[in-house]
């Protein structure tokens, strides 16, 4: 199959997704009933992000001609890849970098998004029975030429131990953060709850830690935040909202909430489920020597990623800032 086909594939797999279709529509909810977290509103969402920043045709075509990806491999290898779960579709990118690639991919789905992507792959091939060629899975990674493994710091060590001797890339958990001036409009803090709250904070692009100028007032922001007051109508999302409220009260914490989240100040930029952690500051140069880069996916505010585009990343956004088809093309 050449690269023209398979990039024409991957357009209609864009349009596929972020369309109102209802072979779609009831494969999200499907997806839902398996995985509360994941809402038909927010895998409707999914879709759209990728349908419009990833699989469009000039988006495509010219992140294919950036790595020089020819018409054919001649020595196509076989990736084993390992996919994450934690949002919708968010192994998509790594499915769709290796077979516009060229090679062949073998994948272990995540159980937490077992129906989406197996859904996707099995589209793909329902419309050019030759992807069939390219896209197969398997629970068992065997006899791989590569590998390619999304996961947690700890499951991070098993893949080390696993695929140490085979050409890989792995990754581990990250997460996001935001710095605010102060002097941020209305809009730009509506735009900062999206980066917070979509997919329930679940994703490495999430906001999970601010930092916030010393005295700075928190009203302006909660109030905003509350466009996703909706969230405690969400069993699972309610379900830690109230411990995390109970923990801070328990142990006597200075807390500030509304009915969607619970704010502390803390060094973790890792914030559990329904929690924003926040840290002063006095010069915004002193925040760098408080941050560990090999942790932080994206960085929102001023100067960085505008706010409300951390869950909208392009084609060329790759998960853990590792060049995911620069190492395609080097195998």
């Amino acid at each position: 199959m050449n690269l023209h086909k398979r990039i024409s594939l991957l357009v209609r797999l864009g349009d596929y997704i972020k369309s109102d279709e209802n072979t779609f529509n009831e494969i999200r909810e499907q997806a839902y009933f398996h995985n509360r977290w994941f809402t038909t509103a927010f895998t409707g969402y999914a879709g759209s992000v990728f349908g419009e920043h990833v699989l469009t045709q000039n988006r495509l075509e010219a992140f294919s001609n950036a790595y020089g990806i020819p018409d054919y491999q001649q020595d196509p290898k076989t990736i084993g890849l390992v996919m994450a779960g934690n949002i919708p579709m968010v192994g998509l990118h790594d499915m769709v970098c290796i077979f516009l690639s060229g090679h062949k991919q073998m994948i272990k789905f995540s159980s937490k998004d077992s129906i989406l992507m197996k859904h996707l792959a099995e589209k793909l091939i329902a419309w050019e029975p030759d992807v069939a060629a390219y896209i197969h899975w398997n629970d068992l990674l065997k006899d791989c030429d590569a590998y390619i493994a999304t996961g947690s710091d700890n499951s991070s060590r098993y893949f080390e131990s696993y695929f140490s001797k085979y050409p890989h890339i792995i990754r581990k958990n990250r997460t996001s953060i935001a710095i605010l001036t102060g002097q941020e409009k209305d809009d730009e803090l509506a735009n900062l709850a999206d980066d917070v709250h979509i997919y329930f904070g679940l994703g490495c692009r999430n906001v999970t830690q601010i930092f916030v100028p010393e005295g700075y007032n928190f009203e302006a922001l909660l109030n905003q935040f509350r466009s996703y007051n909706y969230f405690k109508d969400h069993e699972k999302y309610r379900n830690n909202f109230d411990y995390q409220l109970t923990i801070a009260i328990m142990n006597n914490r200075f807390y500030m909430s509304n009915d969607s989240i619970v704010l502390l100040e803390n060094e973790n930029p890792f914030s559990p489920i329904s929690q924003l952690h926040y840290q002063f500051y006095k010069h915004q140069e002193e925040i760098a020597g408080k941050l560990d880069m090999n942790k932080i996916q994206c960085i929102a505010g001023q100067g960085f990623t505008p706010f409300g585009k951390a869950q909208t990343p392009e084609i060329h956004d790759f998960p853990d800032g590792i060049d995911t088809m620069e190492f395609l093309c080097g195998l």
